[in-house]
């Protein structure tokens, strides 16, 4: 028997064998695809959270398709017990390999055990800040505020502080305003107070503290604690500075600001 003959024999012997493998790959990659679907509209109209939502989607197209490619290995012919063992022998070095996979999978099961952030939280951590829009197996996704995706390992966060911005319903503001030493500081008191009075996202209880703070190089600086709704944070924050500064100029409070005396001698 020549090799072309021997080559023959083996492509008939193992032709339809791979074409049924390849055509179960396709299919079986377009079925897990519309599983998905399925279970990502299901857990939809179950309302389920979504940090566990976005958790169930990644581990669902994982799970499956390992049983894809576990299924097709069968079909080209490896024996069961071949596969078992090589799959053993695989996952205990593919378990030292990625060791930091497996963290990071252990990090996302504990974010979502004991939810110290869920998604549409804002969050700073690993020195980043942004809103939480996926938590997957092995990685959570944050937005910035100019719409930058950034990725941060789940193990990272597991492990490490996060400081969770919308965990509360309320946030205090901490805002400084100076006035100039020839104001009149009662009055300018005065004025801060009114607008925290009048103003409709400045909540009544915990009660605001305005005061006098520091009696500064230029000017005597008041602090002024504000609490607000968490969402309604930014638009107090700059709502209130322009007030303040509307008002100050009515009332002809200055806000001292940089400025050198330049004397010339001849």
């Amino acid at each position: 028997m020549t090799w072309i003959d021997l080559l023959t024999d083996k492509a008939l012997e193992f032709g339809p064998r791979l074409l049924g493998s390849i055509v179960l790959l396709v299919g079986g990659l377009w079925l897990i695809k519309f599983l998905v679907k399925i279970i990502d509209r299901s857990l939809g109209k179950s309302k389920t959270d979504e940090s566990l939502h976005s958790f169930i989607i990644s581990l669902s197209r994982f799970g499956l398709k390992l049983i894809l490619y576990v299924t097709v290995a069968a079909t080209l012919g490896v024996k069961e017990s071949s596969l078992i063992t090589a799959l053993g022998a695989a996952g205990l070095a593919i378990g030292l390999a990625l060791q930091g996979s497996l963290a990071n999978f252990a990090g996302g099961v504990l974010i979502l055990a004991f939810r110290p952030f869920n998604v549409g939280d804002y969050i700073e951590a690993q020195g980043f800040s942004g809103t939480v829009k996926e938590i997957q197996i092995l990685y959570t996704i944050l937005l910035t505020p100019d719409n930058k995706k950034i990725v941060i390992p789940n193990g990272e966060l597991s492990n490490h502080s996060v400081i969770n911005y919308s965990a509360q319903d309320t946030r205090r503001l901490d805002l400084v305003f100076g006035v100039g030493y020839d104001s009149d500081i009662l009055k300018a008191k005065e004025i801060l107070n009114t607008i925290a009075k009048k103003h409709p996202l400045i909540l009544k209880d915990p009660a605001w503290v305005i005061g006098v703070s520091e009696l500064g190089e230029r000017s005597v600086n008041f602090d002024v604690k504000l609490w607000c709704k968490t969402e309604n944070y930014w638009t107090l924050y700059y709502d209130f500075r322009e007030k303040v500064k509307l008002e100050f100029d009515k009332e002809k409070i200055t806000i001292p600001y940089p400025q050198m005396d330049i004397h010339i001698h001849q």
